[in-house]
């Protein structure tokens, strides 16, 4: 009676596990929905001046927004990142990592089977129990054995710990494909950066040359008129300063041309010198066009890779709650084993060498339940910390908008008030200079109109790499070279990468 009672029960519980079956513990994971700003209001949209550039709510069309620069070595050069910048490789090894992990992880939904075989030979102790207890005549104390055959077993993933670690899996390898394109968005604004850093200073070389030509003609006029008596050798002192602090000036600048292309050629996977002669030769500053579409906040959740990423890490810390929580429930498994078991080879595949079993089995950590309830904790927390981490991502990304909204606007309204500076400026160093000519003003004059020239179009050269550079912050901002038709699904955005 005993034993039919406990097969009535093994049954019953068998039947309310089956009705069940399908169901999957853990929290169901819900998308964020953000509330966010409806327009980046910070962006003017007035119409642009000859000097500066519009910014306007419509949408980013292009994904390859340094092409709007019109600089063709800057094109290839970032073309050429996309495919041999090293930390681009990195992230597409770690891309590929994830993908591996979930077909691990995919596989542990199905049954396992081991095909075995083996051959041994052995000799029983007449000395040593069992065989020590009796004496039985032509008993085979040393002999061979052959089997061949297989065992199974298959894990009933009846509360979906398993389904939640393919859920944590896919959601982490789709992580993975967009912290490549965030690697690769940064190369390509730093590569960017380093190439406008590098054309800002040729440009600042070029005028560092044009005025020090001045002021040696400068120094040569103060020289003539001092061998005539017309000026004293405090005027000669004062010129030969001028012309030496401008040549002080230009080693550190080809100081910094060599140092960005020395940069450009690592981003490209190149050694430090492999792209002097490429670029050493000057080239004009890029300009940005007379209108840049930003977009709206909404479009840049879609476009911002590393906002993407965020969200599917708490993806993957949900699932990963849904997996901690099935070990608090019994794990149910179906097992046997099928083997061809025999002394001679040749009756090794004889029906009467089989030997086979097969059964369930039930598992059940009941005394480990504080251990497993703090280990769903812990996946609990890790959940909130990701949940603030998408927030603070979202929030960053909007912020990093805005700045480099106003930061371009700005230097571009700083960029026109230096133009002007520098159109006086000149006007000022050639009436100084003809007025020294004839005598009217000292040297002074013409100092301090020089100076300020060269300081005024040192300062709009460096004004016109910062408006580039701060548009090149801006793309970056906006997720700009990352086309918008981002991935959606795993499926599109494993292709990404292949």
């Amino acid at each position: 009676m005993n034993m039919k009672r406990w097969v009535t029960y093994f049954l019953l519980g068998a039947a309310v596990v089956l009705l069940d079956l399908g169901c999957i513990v853990g929290p169901n994971y819900r998308a964020p929905n953000p509330q966010i700003e409806s327009s980046f209001n910070a962006a003017p949209t007035t119409a642009p001046t000859t000097q500066s550039s519009a910014l306007v709510a419509s949408p980013m069309t292009t994904a390859r927004w340094w092409d709007s620069l019109h600089d063709a070595q800057l094109s290839t050069l970032m073309d050429r990142v996309t495919k041999s910048n090293l930390d681009v490789k990195i992230a597409e090894a770690r891309v590929r990592q994830a993908r591996a992990e979930l077909a691990y992880a995919s596989g542990s939904s199905y049954p396992q089977i081991n095909v075995n075989g083996a051959y041994s030979h052995q000799r029983l102790s007449k000395t040593a129990a069992p065989y020590n207890a009796f004496d039985i005549p032509g008993f085979p104390w040393e002999f061979n054995q052959y089997q061949a055959g297989f065992d199974a077993s298959w894990e009933l993933d009846l509360f979906g710990g398993a389904r939640r670690g393919v859920e944590a899996a896919q959601a982490n390898a789709a992580a993975s494909v967009f912290d490549r394109q965030d690697v690769l968005l940064s190369a390509m604004a730093e590569l960017a950066r380093n190439y406008v850093d590098l054309r800002g200073y040729q440009q600042r070389e070029e005028i560092a040359n044009r005025n020090l030509r001045n002021q040696q003609e400068t120094l040569e006029l103060t020289q003539d008129r001092r061998k005539q008596g017309l000026v004293t050798e405090l005027d000669v002192a004062r010129a030969q300063s001028q012309v030496a602090r401008t040549q002080a000036e230009l080693p550190v600048l080809r100081q910094h041309q060599a140092e960005a292309i020395h940069r450009i050629a690592v981003m490209l996977g190149e050694q430090p010198e492999a792209l002097t002669t490429e670029l050493i030769k000057q080239q004009p500053m890029p300009v940005p066009p007379p209108q840049i579409a930003i977009g709206v906040p909404a479009e840049l959740l879609r476009r911002r890779p590393d906002v993407r990423r965020a969200e599917r890490e708490l993806a993957s810390a949900t699932a990963q709650v849904g997996m901690a929580t099935a070990n608090l429930y019994p794990k149910f498994s179906l097992t046997g084993n099928f083997l061809m078991l025999s002394a001679d080879t040749k009756d090794l595949f004889d029906w009467n060498s089989r030997s086979f079993g097969f059964g369930p089995t039930v598992s059940w950590p009941i005394f480990d339940a504080n251990r497993i309830r703090s280990v769903v904790d812990i996946r609990s927390a890790q959940q909130e910390q990701a949940e603030a981490t998408y927030e603070r991502t979202v929030l960053g990304a909007l912020e990093e908008v805005h700045n480099a909204i106003v930061a371009f606007a700005s230097e571009q309204e700083r960029r026109i008030a230096l133009m002007h500076a520098v159109e006086a400026d000149r006007t000022a160093a050639e009436v100084a200079r003809g007025q020294y000519k004839q005598g009217v003003i000292d040297f002074l004059g013409v100092l301090d109109a020089e100076r300020s020239l060269y300081e005024s179009e040192d300062q709009l050269a460096d004004s016109n790499r910062l408006v580039t550079t701060s548009l090149v912050s801006l793309y970056k901002a906006l997720a700009g070279g990352w086309d918008s038709t981002a991935p959606q699904t795993l499926a599109q955005a494993n292709n990404t990468t292949k």
